[in-house]
């Protein structure tokens, strides 16, 4: 068995088990948001640490260009992203990469709630996609 099987493996399924209780009771054709916002509240009752909505800077050459904001972050290193989609494609998963590679995480969970039956795919950032620490910058310039 491969080493990256094993990464959060406990945790990715804590939380596939609350997106398909939320899923049952909400059953599927909703928004993200109203999703998101359920899983949050299972997370919470089955004890499960979760932020929602939490800033990451996104540097480029030492300079501050933008923000990521993750749906949630769950057990202070699982990013999880709720989606209604089609389909999860490799421009949900080359997202969910550059989520990890801005917020510093190795794990991220895609869900996808569009049909009655959940899709979900966990990634994971393996330690030579991740970027080395950013400089600070010593002074800013206009471009």
């Amino acid at each position: 068995m491969n080493s990256k099987d094993l990464v959060l493996r406990e945790e990715v399924y804590a939380v596939v088990g609350c997106a398909l209780e939320v899923l049952k009771i909400l059953g599927h054709g909703l928004s993200e948001k109203p999703y998101e916002n359920a899983l949050v509240v299972e997370l919470r009752l089955r004890n499960v640490i979760v932020q929602q909505q939490e800033h990451f800077p996104v540097v480029y050459k030492g300079v501050e260009v933008g923000e990521y904001v993750p749906d949630l972050i769950t057990h202070e290193r699982l990013i999880v992203d709720a989606k209604v989609i089609d389909r999860i494609t490799n421009h949900e998963r080359g997202q969910m990469l550059n989520y990890l590679r801005v917020s510093r995480h190795r794990v991220g969970l895609l869900i996808n709630f569009k049909h009655g039956r959940l899709e979900w795919e966990r990634l994971i950032l393996s330690d030579l996609d991740r970027p080395a620490a950013s400089p600070t910058p010593t002074q800013s310039s206009e471009p």
